[in-house]
């Protein structure tokens, strides 16, 4: 492992900040009611120079880098499809949605017919549950719930009662998830999951397909996790700012990615009391929440993939590297970059 130094954030194209719960920089899966076309920075006159879009997306700071060639109008009509996608599959994984298909999960405990995207990735959140061995689970919910009431409902600073984090935690197994076919079963009442963990990615891939299938070859898109679709037109990477986890506005590290997916993941995203004691990365086997200030960054093929690997290396304990590693062995073509609270970089290989 070695540490490296620290580059200026203006150099990078996009900073990453770590994916949050339901509350925060990165509320996931909560599209804006608005994303607007006004949001292109359009250079005329300079067909080399690339379309920038910045806006709202999944509740979340959002955008695309699209080198077009000159053809502005096939650009639009692709950001105007990428953006129906984003909303399609909201309506899918949201929490805030009574509608969605998540939420009728949640509300009734089954569903029949469910869409082929919804089973797909929860199966890849099952996927990541079982190799990680459950350190990664998509049936946390019931805890998030407790932990968000609490303090964010609640206005309380002192942490709820052990026996309200052991009835909730009670709730949490994965293995209690029976997916057949187009149908998903939740073995106890009261159950509930969230796909937060592995969404971003998602719908970064699924929109940087849909750019693809307009044509486009060389993009930045960034839905929640950033990837990188081939090179520049130049040949020359992309350069993605890692945020300091104790100031995330600052970039303390860049990587250079070429046709891969960076996903951040760490307690900062969502810190629940002021203290910073409790945030969004709950721990399935304590019902306790990971530290604020370590963040874990995973490069990986798909953003997908990074997403739900990030999330699951951020809950095993930093001193644990043995663990760390034995995971990250599990997903081929996969790196792994820590900070830890004192700023230091280090890269699991």
């Amino acid at each position: 492992m070695s540490n490296s130094s620290t580059p200026a954030p203006h150099t990078t194209e996009v900073t990453a900040v770590p994916k949050s719960g339901t509350t925060g920089r990165r509320r996931l899966l909560m599209l804006a009611a608005v994303l607007p076309l006004v949001g292109w920075r359009i250079q005329q006159n300079a067909e080399a120079a690339p379309l920038r879009w910045e806006g709202m997306a999944l509740g979340a700071p959002a955008s695309l880098v699209l080198y077009h060639g000159g053809d502005t109008q096939r650009a639009q009509a692709a950001l105007t499809a990428t953006l129906a996608e984003v909303s399609r599959l909201e309506g899918m994984f949201s929490l805030f949605r009574a509608d969605s298909w998540l939420s009728q999960l949640n509300r009734d405990g089954h569903v029949d017919n469910a869409p082929p995207e919804f089973t797909e990735l929860l199966r890849t959140a099952l996927d990541m549950a079982e190799v990680s061995h459950g350190v990664f689970d998509p049936s946390i919910q019931p805890l998030w719930s407790l932990y968000y009431d609490y303090f964010v409902v609640g206005g309380n600073t002192q942490p709820p009662a052990a026996s309200k984090v052991l009835s909730a935690k009670a709730l949490v197994g994965w293995r209690g998830v029976h997916l057949s076919g187009s149908s998903v079963t939740l073995a106890k009442p009261g159950m509930g999951l969230t796909l937060n963990g592995v969404g971003q990615g998602f719908i970064t891939d699924h929109c940087s397909a849909v750019l693809r299938s307009y044509g486009f070859n060389h993009m930045l898109v960034d839905m929640g996790e950033p990837r990188a679709v081939a090179a520049k037109p130049d040949g020359s990477a992309w350069q993605i700012g890692l945020a300091d986890p104790r100031e995330p506005s600052r970039a303390i590290h860049t990587l250079s990615v070429f046709d891969q997916a960076v996903a951040t993941s760490g307690g900062y995203g969502t810190m629940l009391d002021a203290a910073g004691l409790y945030t969004h990365l709950i721990n399935p086997y304590t019902g306790f929440t990971a530290p604020a200030f370590e963040s874990v960054t995973v490069v990986a093929p798909t953003a997908t993939q990074g997403d739900a690997l990030s999330t699951a290396l951020a809950l095993i304990p930093i001193s644990n590297v043995s663990a760390r590693l034995a995971l990250l062995h599990t997903q081929p073509g996969c790196r792994a970059i820590c900070i830890n609270n004192a700023g230091q970089v280090s890269e699991l290989s």
